[in-house]
């Protein structure tokens, strides 16, 4: 079958493919630049830590992230014990950062789960737990960050 209609298609699709000789010429300077450069070892790329952990081996090497307090651990199996482990340990390491184990707690008992990491966000906000059950019209603080209002908008409001 000949149509006109799909050869002007093909054309056109063959013509917008078609390399000029700059392109090629920068393909191939593209190519070789990436094949010189350093490859990085697969075991960095897996577990690269945290910059404020970096170890003594120069600006570019990282320290992999040790395991969480077992505090935290603790605490947290004892709220979530269905949990998998892994997750309570990557859950443990964040919250860990907050503070003490206490405060995580004041955060859990205000209705935070210790999986659910947006209290980071609202701690950085400057919402604390007590906050939570304070009333912002018809809903808690707590009601409406769980429907989508901004924390930034909860402390407006409180203050």
């Amino acid at each position: 079958m000949h149509d006109p209609g799909v050869d002007a298609v093909i054309q056109q699709w063959t013509s917008e493919r078609e390399q000029s000789a700059e392109e090629v010429e920068a393909h191939r300077i593209a190519t070789s630049w990436l094949a010189e450069a350093p490859q990085a070892s697969p075991a960095a790329s897996q577990a690269p830590g945290i910059p404020g952990q970096r170890g003594a081996a120069g600006a570019g090497a990282w320290a992999a992230l040790d395991s969480a307090d077992t505090t935290y651990l603790d605490a947290m199996r004892q709220r979530l014990p269905d949990a998998p482990d892994e997750l309570l340990v990557a859950a443990a390491g964040w919250w860990q950062m907050l503070g003490d184990v206490r405060e995580a707690e004041a955060w859990w008992d205000a209705g935070i789960s210790p999986l659910d990491q947006r209290a980071l966000d609202y701690r950085a906000a400057g919402l604390n737990p007590d906050d939570l059950a304070k009333w912002l019209g018809p809903l808690t603080v707590l009601e409406h960050l769980r429907r989508g209002s901004a924390p930034a908008w909860c402390v407006a409001r409180l203050s």
